[in-house]
């Protein structure tokens, strides 16, 4: 009779050793979510972030526009003088002692040129016009250049009546000088070409200046709203911390 005292079925069966469960236990927990916490990523926007409006081409276009309006109003201002001056200059010419008939009208602002060295005396008479006729020197000094020829403002015509005027020129010393008939240039055409000239680019540098400060205040209102958004998406409780 043996007397076999080992144990049951599956009793005594070899166990792991004491340890291994709670290393086990320890993987367990360091390989799972951490309780009360969001897991990484939790609630983190998604995508890209939102583009903060209004773009800062507004910016960039309304300065554009300034550097335009500073070329316009420098093109208007040189047109407008070229243009004045051209007006201005007699359209033909007389020499001394040559008397020759011209239409004058005193909507025009008529006037004597004269083309000749400095310090040349003459004088110019208008006899048997059809109005009153006054001559006047003027109190300033005005040059006009037209297809190379360079005019100086002798005379003012003061007519009552607009017709055909006989003038005659003579110099002193039989100098060699040429007269023509042609306009002043008037004051509003300067006055207006200035203005145009500083007046568009002071409108173009007012408008840069308005959009700018408002596109940007825009954005930075932009900008802290969404950084509030943000802030209150990070602020919300995840599934592990309820």
């Amino acid at each position: 009779m043996s007397n076999d005292f080992g144990s049951p079925s599956g009793y005594g069966t070899p166990q792991q050793p004491y340890g291994q469960p709670h290393q086990q236990q320890q993987q367990y927990q360091q390989g799972g979510p951490s309780f009360g916490y969001p897991p990484p990523g939790y609630g983190a926007p998604q995508g890209p972030p939102p583009k903060v409006k209004p773009s800062v081409g507004w910016i960039v276009g309304v300065w554009l526009l300034f550097v335009l309006s500073v070329i316009i109003g420098f093109v208007g201002f040189a047109g407008g003088l070229f243009n004045a001056v051209t007006e201005a200059a007699p359209t033909s010419s007389f020499g001394p002692d040559q008397k020759t008939t011209v239409s004058i009208d005193p909507a025009n602002k008529p006037a004597i040129y004269v083309a000749a060295a400095k310090g040349t005396n003459f004088e110019c008479q208008i006899e048997g016009a059809p109005g009153t006729v006054k001559l006047q020197r003027p109190s300033f000094q005005q040059t006009v250049t037209a297809d190379g020829q360079l005019w100086e403002l002798a005379l003012r015509i003061g007519v009552d009546k607009a017709g055909d005027y006989p003038i005659t020129c003579t110099t002193s010393g039989g100098v060699d000088a040429k007269f023509g008939v042609g306009k002043e240039i008037v004051a509003d055409s300067v006055i207006g070409g200035t203005l145009m000239l500083f007046g568009v680019p002071g409108i173009g540098f007012l408008l840069a200046v308005i959009v700018t400060i408002v596109v940007l205040v825009k954005r930075s209102g932009a900008r802290k709203r969404q950084a509030a958004a943000a802030a209150a998406q990070w602020g919300q409780p995840g599934a592990y911390g309820r």
